[in-house]
């Protein structure tokens, strides 16, 4: 179909995987390079057709070459979120209006589909939250915890988890946030990166999307995004879950998804060496601490953060 079409590098991601744009006779298409080694592409168009069957805009897969990790998508643009959000910031209401109303279909629409996805269970949970202890706190920051500290830290992942596995469990993108989500003429957002799709807590997604990694929005305002998205939960939810405790669900899973993103941008430093990502492991560490107050059960992981690890962060860069 774009045979002669000269490959142009779009972009890359904290994957090994790769993304081409070909251009032929007006028309745009993405070719994704996943080497079989290191990536497995069928996720990938699983659950492409998935976010398709519930009328999102996500990337149509024209050609693929499961075998040899190559696939031919169409191009759904060159503006993220991000880059939007940054320029004209005044748009963000009804960006994140369009983002939000995106990611409730996601829930309600992917009933359907969440029962094939990998649980996100207790194990992952875990193992996400060691990625903060073993790459940032050992290998970047070469600080071991003693005995009395790796009981706290084990207190707070039993809460972390727990807070997680008891919520509603849904259809999860696993990565909603401002750079996998593309500007388009209509139908926005465009869903990119969801490969990792997986059955998990409702607001993980939520605040994957309004405590980006990347770009940051003052407390109120996210506040009151979060509550615009539960008041258009299901009046049986909503009866199930009250207002508070939906704050305690959404700012808690905020915890987990933080140290989590700041783990995985120091193994990405030491392990692939892409020490671009460095650069966001504050932001992500700072909204731990501006809901650390709110919840003495943290005490030991606000401590950790707000005395021990950002007075130093920059000398260790």
């Amino acid at each position: 179909m774009v045979c002669g079409a000269v490959p142009v590098l779009a972009f890359a991601d904290a994957s090994f995987r790769r993304y081409f744009r070909l251009r032929k006779a007006g028309k745009s298409f993405i070719a994704m390079d996943a080497p079989p080694g290191s990536e497995d592409c069928l996720p990938f168009v699983t659950i492409a057709e998935y976010l398709q069957a519930m009328q999102l805009t996500a990337p149509r897969v024209i050609e693929a070459d499961i075998e040899n990790g190559f696939l031919l998508l169409s191009d759904l643009g060159i503006e993220q979120y991000l880059e939007r959000l940054q320029r004209r910031p005044a748009l963000a209401e009804s960006m994140y209006r369009d983002a939000t109303d995106a990611l409730l279909g996601m829930q309600k629409r992917g009933v359907e589909y969440q029962g094939s996805l990998p649980p996100y269970d207790e194990k992952l949970l875990a193992f996400e939250l060691s990625l903060f202890r073993d790459w940032l706190c050992g290998t970047h920051l070469e600080f071991m915890f003693s005995a009395a500290d790796e009981a706290q830290w084990q207190s707070c992942c039993e809460l972390l988890v727990a807070n997680a596995t008891e919520q509603p469990q849904v259809f999860v993108h696993r990565d909603f946030h401002s750079r996998n989500l593309m500007v388009l003429k209509q139908d926005n957002p465009g869903i990119l990166d969801f490969q990792d799709a997986v059955e998990g807590p409702f607001t993980y997604d939520l605040v994957s999307l309004l405590k980006d990694c990347y770009v940051s929005w003052p407390a109120d305002k996210v506040r009151e995004w979060a509550l615009n998205f539960y008041a258009q939960l299901s009046e049986q939810t909503r009866e199930l879950i009250d207002e508070k405790r939906f704050l305690r669900y959404f700012e808690l899973m905020g915890v987990q998804r933080h140290l989590k993103a700041a783990g995985i941008f120091c193994r990405l430093c030491h392990r692939d060496g892409k020490a671009g990502y460095l650069a966001d492991v504050p932001r992500a560490l700072e909204y731990i601490i501006e809901v650390g107050p709110r919840y003495p059960e943290l005490g030991f992981l606000t401590h950790l953060i707000g005395e021990r690890i950002l007075p130093h962060w920059d000398a260790n860069r």
